[in-house]
């Protein structure tokens, strides 16, 4: 279980349920298919194991969560096709024209019908808290996605005290300086992928891939003004990540060796599998996140609170 970009979350109070009190409030928003009429549905799945499995596992003393969302599919140029038609045969049986207001009252009906026979995505999305460190790890690039898994999260617990983290220092203007001054600190490495832009009201952008960011043009860009808002870099040699001004993660890897240390610990199923990758990265994730802090000034306490 290795998670491939980071949203992350700062409790501001600290996490006191256990993982067997957690396992009892997550129960009362338990995944639970969509219904035939039903357009979408969302809850908390098993991490691990089969659907009955436990909804909190464990490991390090983090508690990895599932959130599931099932959507059901209708395609709108089918909708809108069928809308067609029957607004067609109306005109042409009553002579009059159909009004907006009728328009979507007969759009209403057909996705009515046709939900039933619509085919159903599901798609999961994961996360862990880490009660000892305070924070809300989630396993993924969109701020909305996240926002919803921490919206359920909160439903279930009737309280869900998490802030985005806050820092002391523009991490745009830090990530700057990196590549303006070559500054960067030694346990991080600048690699070959930014996007710069301007700072005024037409915010126009540069992106850049594979790319020697030392190059005149680079500076080019940051001498007239433009800012790093994406940068790709490494930490320590163990992780790998682009990493924005809001402090979100992307495309996150685990190196080399990190990736031996998994491998040198035996597993005999794809649960205890599950388990070792897992703790293995919160540990790392642990280590890392602090120092991301640090990277930006450290962590501001007033605006957190």
């Amino acid at each position: 279980m290795w998670f491939k970009n980071l949203s992350l979350l700062r409790f501001t109070e600290a996490f006191t349920l256990t993982a067997e009190a957690l396992e009892e409030k997550l129960q009362g928003g338990r995944f639970q298919p969509c219904g035939s009429l039903q357009p979408m549905s969302y809850g908390w799945a098993p991490p691990v194991g089969k659907d009955d499995a436990p909804l909190v596992h464990t490991a390090a003393g983090c508690f990895m969560v599932c959130a599931q969302r099932e959507e059901k599919i209708l395609p709108a140029s089918v909708v809108n096709e069928m809308l067609a038609e029957k607004v067609a045969e109306i005109e042409e049986s009553k002579g009059t024209t159909v009004r907006k207001k009728e328009r979507d009252a007969l759009r209403d009906e057909i996705i009515h019908d046709l939900l039933p026979r619509a085919f159903s995505f599901s798609r999961r999305l994961y996360a862990y808290i880490d009660p000892a460190t305070g924070w809300l790890v989630v396993d993924s690039a969109s701020a909305k996605k996240t926002e919803e898994l921490a919206s359920w999260l909160r439903r279930c617990l009737e309280s869900l005290p998490v802030v985005p983290p806050a820092v002391s220092e523009r991490p745009a203007a830090v990530m700057t300086r990196w590549l303006a001054e070559g500054a960067a600190p030694s346990d991080i490495l600048v690699e070959n992928e930014c996007e710069l832009r301007a700072t005024d009201e037409e915010g126009a952008s540069v992106r850049c891939k594979k790319h020697d960011l030392a190059a005149p043009e680079i500076q080019n860009h940051l001498e007239a003004g433009k800012e790093a808002v994406k940068i790709a870099v490494s930490w320590n040699d163990r992780l790998s990540f682009v990493l924005d001004d809001t402090l979100g993660i992307k495309r996150l890897r685990f190196l080399d060796l990190v990736q031996e240390q998994a491998s040198d610990v035996e597993a005999a199923d794809a649960a205890e599998r599950f388990d070792v990758d897992f703790a293995i990265m919160a540990g790392e994730l642990a280590a890392f996140l602090p120092r991301l802090l640090e990277l930006f000034g450290g962590e501001n306490t007033q605006q957190k609170s």
